[in-house]
């Protein structure tokens, strides 16, 4: 089964170029610009190892790393533009599983990378994702499927996540941006329309009238919502 790979980093350069580089190795790759992203794309996507950046906006790498640990047992590895080593023994001695000084060879990466996905191989396994109800629609991120009212609903891997995303914080409304950044990774934000098209798409498959939806609602102005369907 294909490695996912979580990066995360302010740098949209680094991402992008990150990103390619992992693909091309065999890894599925997303990306986000902060933490608090990387942290929501992961309770909905769960990566197989973590590239965390120190440095970042808004909350560091160091607490990041504290959160995902609350949330899991991941795999990180600390990207680190700081060559203080207070820094990295700092790092290792939270609980982060290795470090890379940036500006670093990406094959240096790729062989830290593949040392800590073997030591992972040997730890406990997770527990499973839960499915999430919605009224009488069904989201099981394990299995992948979706029903509704009991039938089941096929849907694309792309409108599938999006359903997830929106299930994940059902009743609360989610801004585009957060949808981007869960959903297709932080180089999307600001691309709306792709929201608008796969909104469009899940309501033609989940609403009984796509042009008056009761499950997913529009908050003009903000975003949109999942809620149960009224009777």
């Amino acid at each position: 089964m294909t490695k996912h790979i979580l990066l995360v980093d302010d740098d949209p350069l680094l991402r992008r170029s990150l990103a390619f580089n992992l693909e091309q190795a065999g890894y599925r790759a997303s990306t986000a610009a902060s933490a608090e992203d990387a942290l929501a794309l992961a309770r909905r996507d769960p990566p197989d190892l973590i590239l965390l950046d120190i440095g970042l906006p808004g909350m560091d790498g160091l607490e990041a790393l504290h959160q995902f640990q609350s949330e899991g047992k991941t795999p990180i590895i600390f990207l680190t533009g700081r060559r203080r080593e207070f820094d990295e023994i700092l790092g290792l001695e939270l609980g982060a599983d290795d470090y890379v000084t940036k500006p670093f060879e990406f094959d240096l990466l790729l062989s830290h990378i593949k040392a800590v996905l073997r030591r992972a191989q040997f730890s406990v396994v997770e527990p499973r994702l839960q499915p999430l109800v919605v009224g009488d629609l069904m989201i099981d991120p394990a299995a992948h499927t979706v029903t509704l009212a009991g039938r089941l609903v096929d849907l694309p891997p792309r409108d599938f996540d999006l359903l997830h995303a929106l299930a994940l914080e059902a009743g609360h409304v989610m801004t585009l941006d957060d949808l981007l950044a869960r959903v297709w990774g932080a180089e999307y934000v600001g691309e709306t329309q792709v929201v608008y098209v796969h909104i469009r798409w899940l309501r033609e498959r989940l609403e009984d009238d796509p042009h008056y939806p009761r499950r997913i609602l529009t908050v003009h102005g903000v975003g949109y919502k999942l809620v149960p369907k009224e009777a």
